[in-house]
């Protein structure tokens, strides 16, 4: 017998920790430190943004959104991980499993969207530099924050709606540890048709041209730093290097989950949709903050005065 979900809210899915070590107590130690990286790195990162007032330029509002949004994702997924682990906190009702489903994906295209705006900001200031500052005023900025979340969620609203409409039978175990849209369809007894094709058209609208966006946004700026003298061409290339780890941290997973589902390759290799999952969703809220402190010079040297001038007020008993 199935269980219509849009008229019975009280039915319930079963999360999967990892694979043949869901009833490790230790595997929650090393989610748990991620997560205190992911929330204190990117509270720090939003920390110096707001204190150092050299740090109002475009690149680090749009990396203050960034660490916001990581943050929000952080707190999306990983308490629920930890649950499981610790608590042996399996079950999540069904209205909760759409509201964390929702969650994912609207961060997730919100966090596609500003880092395309960071890709698109490094390229007009390495190739259009006098243009920068009439570019990218703060109107602008506030435009593209608008354009990137009403995108996200008008396209992101009706991914619950249509897996609720959708009625399931026996079969309600979740082989993630947090609920996608992507698996939640495979569950169904009905034609999903529907959601195949609305889930390939937000991979290809969203996820799809902000891609393209990024490539061709870094080969212009290849481009244009190749007839540079080489220590400007490298000067340019290093103000892109977190960036460019940031997209491809982000971007790699999230193809690769894509892919396995889309063309069944998890029958082949059943714990790979898996791997791609939790790295998609548990790794760029910890390495942002990380590639972030460590490639940007500016975020460096704040950081240093502010260990160095806590080691001086513990040198000096706390005296000032």
């Amino acid at each position: 017998m199935c269980i219509f979900n849009a008229s019975n809210s009280s039915t319930s899915f079963i999360l999967t920790g990892i694979p043949h070590l869901q009833d490790q107590f230790w595997v929650g130690f090393p989610l748990f430190l991620m997560y205190l990286v992911a929330i204190f790195g990117n509270c720090i990162i939003l920390y110096i943004i707001k204190v150092e007032e050299d740090l109002r330029e475009p690149m680090y509002i749009f990396l203050c959104m960034l660490s916001v949004i990581d943050l929000l994702l952080a707190n999306t997924t990983m308490p629920r991980m930890l649950g499981i682990f610790w608590f042996n906190s399996t079950e999540i009702f069904f209205d909760s499993c759409l509201l964390q489903m929702f969650f994912i994906h609207f961060l997730s295209a919100l966090e596609s969207g500003i880092l395309v705006a960071m890709a698109v900001d490094r390229y007009v200031a390495i190739c259009h530099p006098l243009r920068y500052s009439s570019v990218f005023t703060e109107e602008t900025i506030i435009k593209i924050s608008l354009i990137i979340l009403l995108r996200g969620a008008l396209v992101m609203i009706p991914i619950p709606l249509l897996i609720k409409r959708l009625p399931f039978c026996e079969n309600n175990v979740l082989t993630h540890s947090y609920c996608l849209h992507q698996e939640l369809m495979k569950l169904t007894s009905a034609d999903n048709k529907v959601n195949v094709v609305y889930g390939l058209f937000i991979i290809l609208s969203i996820m799809g041209i902000d891609s393209l966006f990024i490539a061709l946004s870094y080969l212009l700026i290849i481009r244009a730093v190749v007839d540079l003298v080489e220590e400007a061409s490298l000067k340019a290339f290093s103000t892109c290097a977190a960036h460019i780890c940031a997209v491809l941290v982000y971007y790699i997973p999230l193809i690769g989950l894509s892919v396995v589902h889309r063309f069944g390759i998890n029958e082949v290799f059943p714990t790979l949709h898996i791997f791609f999952g939790n790295v998609y969703l548990l790794v760029p809220p910890v390495i942002n903050p990380i590639v972030y402190g460590i490639k940007t010079k500016e975020i460096r040297s704040r950081l240093r005065k502010i260990f160095c001038s806590k080691k001086h007020w513990i040198k000096t008993g706390g005296d000032l």
